[in-house]
């Protein structure tokens, strides 16, 4: 799937709710504890982790790549 960000970067939690994966910042931090997610092919569980252009998440049989 690919994501189209107008800004610079945009965080992991907030690609998860743009996405629907989870609904509230609260519901991501859960999420992230609790599921393997990837950003470049690295496990991160960081949700203030800054996507760029050019990188890509996996999770839940997901990929997610940013434009």
């Amino acid at each position: 799937m690919q994501i189209e960000i107008n800004d610079e970067y945009i965080t992991l939690s907030q690609l998860l709710k743009v996405c629907n994966i989870v609904s509230s910042g609260g519901e991501a931090k859960a999420y992230l504890a609790s599921e393997t997610v990837l950003v470049n092919g690295e496990p991160d569980n960081r949700r203030g982790r800054k996507l760029r252009s050019g990188d890509s998440v996996e999770t839940d049989g997901i990929t997610l790549n940013i434009k």
